[in-house]
């Protein structure tokens, strides 16, 4: 074994980088006393060296070993104060994962040696703990520097945006053209059956739950439950190695090429808000052992308890520039490197926090904009945390799109058949202005959505009353109580015919009025087949075919509606007069383009109209710049139980209506061109979208 000598080195950059001669390390910690570089076999199971890094240069621990390989396995030791109630939670017996690091090897188990504390210590005590945990730690290893060509770019216009939210393993465990080591893996969303399938969907732009490492909380394991959806990281360069077929990281690489070459964009939901080491009773793994003042935010009365305001034990401290520099290395790596297209930033006010709270103009949002590399790229915010003055819809800056919950709640207490929703309806319709327009933003700003990840499927808001979330084994308590649902008259599946066909219809109804609002659409993974979740609306912990998409379970009832997502989602293309970039208003002027909203005898909708509140029909056109052509769009919504009478508007140069989509229908369309003149009778529970004939 050689014997490795270490001399000073450089602080930039962060983690380790190797260079043809040898390794330099560079660490941050600003209250750290030594840092000690441990170096371990290539399979990480025999520690083979320690050496101390012999320099510290504006916080920036670092050493250079001549001679060191790229490839080879480390971690670290730090050493420091041990005193929890000042915020120091040094403990140099716990072995540390460099934060840079772009790959890990090795396996992760829990034990009570990865906690800096006594676990049998009173928590005001929290007795320091002097046993190694190197044996359950993943390490880290030295990255061979990448010299393989970045995937080109694949910008997709805000305004032409489709989003789908998927899972890496959700999506692929289960498919049929798949290996079995391909299922799970990024190889396997690189799989030309998969991408064929996006690109005939008609999505544009993918959008993955969290692929950056994580771990599967403590509690959930001794359950025999797991961290299906993610949000736990460990840490925020390296991929997931679960998702990796053979370990090589350039898989992620490889299936963004993929995806790219088929003009499909990939975005990443992130978790720069906490980590995976949890509140002040968890477990060291880097951040906290590294420099816990520094890395989070602390009580200021009493630093040794964390401010929580993700509701995860721990919050990142956004106001400290290592945090800061930590992301926007992080965020870097994945456009430069990886190839990535835009990110969704989860729990995103907590992004944002200065000591004061939430700030659109925080030195990290300033960052990203001037970035040269990041403001190129999609920002999309989860505009809400738990903590005070946490809920901020609207109020990112512009270049920042974000989720709509308000969206989803109206949209589906709309179809639901709930009174006094009118107003509301159309304004979600309408790209949400009143939430937007305000700072000059445009309706790709909006995030509409009925459903994700966390919540209902499609198939399920139609199925279920109430959530059903036993088999996360917390006695039903966790998830929303509310989802604003109905079952239609039996909870769960069904033989009732009747109750079916209205199921399959409110669902074709949600995807019509989610792909046909002003603003960016983003659909669930699974909700174009009708996947369901049992009614549970909290599946973060199933990690089983409950979760992946079933595809090879795919009926005639499942393979309809498939193909009627698929016909709306053409729309986008064959009919962009559809959609505009900016938000329409109603204008007197016709050479404008315009939106109008109609009440049902054919007039446009007055204030009286606006506050009958037990009316549930609406209908709306958009009309082209000028007054010719066929470019005007009418839809028509009926969500209640009963028939509606609807005259039809009649004005410029239109001389009757054709009809383009008609939910009542499995396929959309009418195999039979239809046109209308004066009036129809609109069904219960029904959406209908017309075109002006000549």
């Amino acid at each position: 074994m050689n014997e490795y000598q270490i001399q000073p080195g450089i602080i930039h950059p962060l983690g380790s980088s190797w260079d043809d001669n040898g390794v330099n390390f560079a660490l941050y910690s600003a209250h750290a006393e030594k840092v000690v570089l441990c170096l371990f076999s290539a399979d990480g199971t025999e520690e083979l060296q320690r050496l101390e890094l012999p320099d510290c240069t504006s916080h920036v621990w670092n050493g250079y070993v001549p001679g060191l390989p790229a490839g080879s396995v480390y971690g670290y030791r730090v050493y420091g104060p041990y005193q929890p109630e000042l915020g120091h939670r040094f403990n140099h017996h716990k072995l540390l994962l460099d934060p840079h690091a772009r790959q890990l090897t090795g396996n992760f188990s829990w034990s009570n040696l990865h906690y800096a504390y006594q676990l049998d210590s009173a928590d005001e005590d929290l007795s320091f703990d002097v046993r190694d945990n190197a044996a359950f730690m993943p390490k880290c290893v030295v990255a061979v520097p990448n010299f393989l060509p970045v995937p080109r770019k694949n910008r997709v216009r805000k305004s032409d945006t489709v989003l789908y939210e998927a899972h890496v393993k959700g999506l692929t465990m289960r498919h049929p053209a798949l290996s079995t080591t391909q299922r799970g893996t990024f190889n396997g969303i690189g799989h030309p059956a998969l991408i064929r399938y996006l690109r005939e969907l008609g999505i544009t732009s993918l959008e993955l739950l969290p692929v950056q490492g994580y771990l599967d909380e403590q509690f959930l394991v001794e359950k025999g439950l797991s961290n299906y959806w993610g949000y736990n990281t460990l840490t925020f360069f390296a991929p997931h190695r679960a998702y990796l077929e053979s370990g090589n990281v350039h898989e992620f690489r490889d299936m963004v090429s993929a995806l790219h070459d088929a003009g499909i964009e990939v975005i990443l939901d992130v978790v720069y808000n906490h980590t995976a080491e949890g509140g002040r009773m968890g477990p060291t793994f880097s951040l906290r052992g590294i420099d816990n003042l520094s890395y989070y935010r602390l009580q200021a009365e009493n630093p040794r308890y964390y401010i929580n305001d993700t509701g995860c034990g721990n919050t990142l401290n956004f106001s400290n520039s290592c945090v800061i520099r930590l992301v926007m290395d992080s965020l870097r790596y994945w456009v430069t490197e990886m190839g990535v297209d835009g990110f969704r930033f989860d729990l995103a006010t907590v992004l944002a926090r200065e000591t004061h709270g939430f700030d659109r103009g925080s030195g990290f949002l300033d960052a990203l904009h001037q970035d040269p590399v990041l403001a190129a790229v999609k920002f999309i915010a989860e505009p809400w945390d738990i903590g005070p003055g946490g809920y901020q819809l609207g109020n990112f800056p512009p270049g920042w799109s974000e989720w709509n919950d308000r969206y989803r709640d109206t949209v589906r207490r709309f179809w639901r058949g709930d009174a006094g929703m009118l107003p509301e309806f159309a304004r979600r319709l309408h790209g949400s202005s009143d939430i937007f327009e305000h700072s000059g933003r445009r309706p790709s700003s909006c995030i509409n959505f009925v459903t994700c990840h966390d919540g209902f499927t499609l198939r399920d808001l139609c199925s279920y009353k109430n959530k059903h979330n036993t088999a996360n084994l917390e006695d039903n308590h966790d998830g929303q109580s509310e989802n604003y649902s109905s079952n239609y008259g039996e909870e769960g599946p069904t033989h009732d015919p009747l109750i079916e066909a209205l199921r399959q219809r409110q669902q074709r109804n949600l995807l019509t009025t989610l792909i046909l609002s002003q603003g960016t659409p983003m659909l669930l993974a699974g909700d174009e087949i009708s996947h369901s979740l049992q009614g549970n609306n909290n599946a973060y912990c199933q990690d089983t075919a409950l979760s992946w998409l079933p595809w090879d379970q795919v009926g005639t009832d499942q393979q309809a509606l498939l193909k009627f997502t698929s016909y709306l989602l053409s729309l986008k293309t064959t009919h962009p007069g559809l959609w505009h970039n900016t938000y329409l208003h109603e204008t007197g002027n016709p050479h404008d383009p315009a939106i109008r909203w109609y009440h049902s005898d054919g007039e446009e909708m007055q204030p009286r109209h606006w506050g009958q509140h037990n009316v549930r029909t609406l209908g709306y056109m958009v009309s082209p710049a000028g007054i010719d052509g066929n470019e005007h769009y009418f839809c028509l919504f009926n969500a209640s139980d009963a028939l509606a009478e609807f005259t039809l508007p009649m004005r410029d140069a239109v001389a009757g209506w054709n009809v383009l989509l008609d939910t009542t229908l499995q396929s959309g369309f009418p195999t039979v061109a239809s046109r209308l003149s004066d009036s129809l009778v609109l069904p219960a529970f029904s959406t209908l979208l017309l075109q002006a004939a000549r």
